[in-house]
């Protein structure tokens, strides 16, 4: 009997398909109707088609909406409304998110899970297009609206946990991309670059959960090096410590004439990742988490387990 991480893979199989089960039942009964919304941070026009795609096989499972932004009450608001207005009463939220810790209370708060939150302002004539994204649907967004109020809604949530960082489906990902680069595995130092936090203990669990993603690759493969860092984007006074850690590990390989293999754990794209290397020899496709298949089976897990939730 194969063993999926101490679950027998027919116990594995009995499980998915009482999920499946539950969320028909709330579907079609009294108990209220089950919908999804996925939370992603969103970017230029091709992050949100990418993460659009992706999701669209779920979107033709589940009634499913996508608000782009971090945790913004303008596009949750948006998509719960869409879903209410399709008879959804319960609903599922996953945080699209490399950190399960990211905007968490900001978003328990606006789904009002928790006090904190502002009474909704009069809302606008229209709220549509900016961050409108439907799974299958084309999105156009153009700017994170970061608007912070408690969403209007009778609606019964529950909020994901869990981050892409945690998620065991990413060692797969993880795997293929650094396979798919590799040319002789024991010349080679391999990169994984996450974004990260500005507060020091939080970006160190940051690096923790992706380091534990890492260890199929480095049992499986005999890679010279593998290192796990975060370039603290958004934090200038972090980032000039970390960008300089990182270019000394890509530098250190091109001394001793080792190949650098740079792999994004990002949910899409390479982010600034070009910019911070710019001058050192390395060999990257530039291609995030997304697309990929494993990404959709952690998004189905999570959405399984808050149906079984409700």
């Amino acid at each position: 009997m194969t063993i999926i991480r101490g679950i027998s893979l027919a116990t594995w199989c009995f499980l998915m398909q009482a999920t499946a089960i539950h969320a028909e039942t709330l579907s079609n009964t009294g108990e209220g109707k089950f919908g999804v919304v996925v939370m992603a941070h969103g970017g230029p026009q091709a992050w949100d088609e990418g993460v659009s795609r992706m999701l669209q096989p779920l979107g033709e499972q589940y009634e499913l909406e996508i608000a782009f932004g971090m945790a913004d009450a303008y596009s949750l608001q948006e998509a719960v409304s869409k879903l209410e207005s399709r008879g959804v009463t319960d609903i599922g939220v996953v945080r699209l998110f490399i950190s399960g810790e990211s905007w968490l209370e900001r978003t328990e708060q606006i789904l009002g899970l928790q006090e904190g939150a502002p009474e909704r302002p009069a809302p606008e004539p229209a709220m549509h297009g900016e961050h409108s994204g439907h799974a299958g649907h084309t999105t156009q967004h153009t700017g994170h609206r970061m608007e912070f109020w408690r969403v209007d809604s009778d609606a019964r949530f529950r909020l994901s946990q869990e981050g892409l960082s945690q998620a065991p489906e990413m060692d797969a990902v993880l795997i293929e991309r650094t396979t798919a680069l590799s040319k002789n595995p024991q010349n080679e130092d391999v990169l994984i670059l996450a974004h990260g936090p500005g507060d020091d203990a939080e970006n160190e669990r940051w690096i923790r959960y992706i380091t534990e993603r890492t260890k199929a690759l480095s049992g499986e493969y005999s890679f010279n090096s593998i290192k796990v860092a975060t370039l603290r984007e958004d934090w200038p006074e972090k980032r000039e410590a970390a960008q300089q850690t990182v270019r000394d590990y890509v530098a250190a390989a091109n001394a001793a004439g080792r190949t650098a293999l740079v792999v994004p754990y990002r949910v899409y794209g390479f982010g600034p990742y070009a910019e911070a290397l710019d001058g050192l020899d390395y060999v990257a496709d530039e291609t995030g988490l997304v697309p990929h298949p494993a990404v959709a089976d952690w998004i189905a897990r999570q959405i399984r387990t808050l149906a079984l939730e409700h």
